[in-house]
């Protein structure tokens, strides 16, 4: 009932608000501009009042439940920490809040409550697991250069595993990292098997073999990956200009209508259309540098480039 009468209470503030009325023209119809933080009359266009604080909340609610859970203060949830950022920390520095030490009694007081506090943070198996192949995936994730985002649906499908219980016999860094890779298909920013490994504490063939098992068991289905989502990455570690790049693109987008890109890597077609890109820019490149950015061989490159050649007929100058 409490709350109830709250929400009426909040709902009439809000209204006598709006049925302010003009002291220039005494028109009632006042309208609220949320981008500039004021309110003007409907008719006249005076600003009745200006510098109006924002006393909502700093999230975003896309329903009523999650409207009426949420408070004001404190940080966001997030699932890249194992009690998702909802938990309390007691802070090193040994002072209170006036910036002085403390004193022995209270310093060895809240040593015992960091101790504590520490124990109850992570209380079971599981929650040592989460902890420690969250930071994993934080780890790999800042190496990667990957944002907010993809971190946050990487711990998602982790935890997803961890709830259907398909970590049992296998390492935690071999799944983390396998639920790093799909994390990065899923948002169309992918990584190669290969990088996920140079980051990872395991080898390509045990991530593989973990990516392939819970995207069978989570029933994950991803689409192909779309070789042209390389070409700004591949351009960038070669330093090639912003008109490489775009010819590129082209040449992958004329290769996929004539359905050359369908049973051949992703990573090999992107840098075979950089390669002939940058000869037909003047923006030489070879073979080997190409390969290595894009970590495969250079006779892939020379295969693909071939191809490319000769079904698109491409007029290169070597």
């Amino acid at each position: 009932m409490a709350k109830a009468n709250g929400k009426n209470s909040k709902q009439n503030e809000k209204k006598e608000k709006l049925d302010e009325e003009c002291p220039s023209c005494e028109n009632s119809s006042l309208v609220r501009d949320y981008q500039r933080n004021i309110v003007i009359c409907e008719k006249c266009g005076r600003i009745v009042r200006e510098a109006i604080k924002d006393r909502g909340p700093e999230w975003r609610a896309f329903d009523q439940d999650q409207r009426d859970e949420k408070s004001r203060g404190g940080a966001p949830m997030t699932y890249t920490i194992h009690d998702k950022g909802l938990s309390t920390k007691i802070d090193w520095k040994n002072r209170d809040g006036h910036g002085q030490s403390l004193s022995p009694e209270r310093r060895s007081r809240m040593y015992r409550l960091r101790k504590w506090q520490r124990r109850i943070r992570v209380s079971d198996a599981t929650e040592r697991n989460l902890a420690f192949a969250l930071s994993e995936m934080d780890r790999m994730s800042s190496q990667l250069g990957l944002p907010r985002n993809v971190r946050e649906i990487t711990s998602m499908i982790y935890r997803d595993a961890v709830k259907n219980q398909l970590i049992r016999g296998r390492s935690i860094e071999g799944v983390a990292s396998a639920a790093l890779y799909v994390g990065c298909r899923e948002t169309q920013m992918p990584r190669t098997l290969e990088e996920v490994a140079e980051v990872s504490r395991v080898g390509k063939k045990e991530i593989s073999r973990s990516y392939r098992f819970i995207t069978r068991e989570l029933d994950i289905h991803l689409p192909p990956i779309d070789p042209v989502n390389y070409i700004s990455r591949f351009g960038s570690k070669l330093e090639v200009s912003g008109e490489v790049r775009t010819k590129a693109i082209e040449i992958i987008k004329e290769a996929q209508e004539e359905k050359l890109t369908s049973g051949r890597g992703p990573t090999g077609i992107a840098a075979a259309s950089i390669y002939v890109a940058a000869l037909q820019s003047g923006e030489r490149r070879t073979q080997r540098e190409v390969a290595e950015v894009a970590q495969v061989t250079e006779v892939t490159v020379r295969n693909r480039y071939k191809e490319l050649a000769e079904e698109l007929e491409l007029e290169i100058n070597i």
